[in-house]
């Protein structure tokens, strides 16, 4: 087992067999100590966290293969989650889906829209580069500087939206409110795009009554771990 990277929240190991073993974190996105999904820094450490993150995305990835959504993921144990090797889109490539005006949405647009205002599944893509405060990046751009091929940004914006409505309907069952969600995808062996890394708490925020949900508790509710 060959760890290639150390990433915020989890990290990589390449194994023999050519799969990939995802080993979670109990580090935390945010700042001064308070969760933000949207940070490109870790602000916290919550004990337990990385199990729960675990789980949580194990229960998501279950329900979306039965659903004929393609994945990456095979199994997991204890903190480890064993996954298909796929290839991220150059320069790291995330899709956030939002149904209300929240976080960074209303820091850039906050004087056109109230915050918590309803949205209809608005995507939008970031590169993950940290060093440049994880950019908002449109189609023409993404096909410009070769990280999609001209109807990628189509499939992965349709794909998205259909994920998200499986878990924004599993999540209103259980008398919540999924607000936004960020995914990642990357291509199988065969040039597929599937469904990559996690579906945690910690890559969305969700309302109770009103009241945001830590991802530890959010875990406990939806996975029943």
């Amino acid at each position: 087992m060959i760890k290639i990277f150390t990433g915020k929240t989890k990290d990589v190991f390449q194994l023999e067999d050519g799969n990939i073993k995802l080993v979670f974190k109990d580090d935390m996105t945010g700042a001064d100590g308070v969760f933000d999904p949207g940070a490109n820094t870790v602000g916290l450490t919550v004990e337990g966290a990385g199990l729960a993150g675990l789980n949580m995305s194990v229960f998501y990835f279950k329900l979306l293969e039965e659903k004929d959504y393609p994945t990456h993921f095979i199994s997991a144990e204890e903190n480890i989650m064993t996954v298909k090797q796929a290839a991220p889109f150059t320069g790291g490539l995330e899709v956030i889906c939002r149904y209300k005006a929240m976080g960074s949405f209303i820091r850039r647009y906050g004087g056109l829209i109230k915050e918590g205002a309803a949205l209809n599944a608005v995507v939008e893509m970031t590169l993950k580069d940290d060093a440049r405060g994880d950019p908002l990046i449109n189609e023409d751009v993404l096909v410009a500087v070769g990280i999609l091929k001209p109807g990628e940004y189509e499939k992965i914006k349709t794909l998205t939206q259909k994920i998200c409505e499986v878990i924004k309907n599993d999540i209103a069952e259980k008398g919540m409110e999924l607000c936004d969600i960020k995914l990642e995808f990357g291509k199988d062996k065969h040039g597929n795009i599937i469904l990559i890394d996690e579906i945690s708490g910690g890559n969305m925020r969700v309302l109770e009554n009103g009241i945001p949900v830590s991802p530890l508790d959010l875990s406990k509710k939806l996975s029943g771990f």
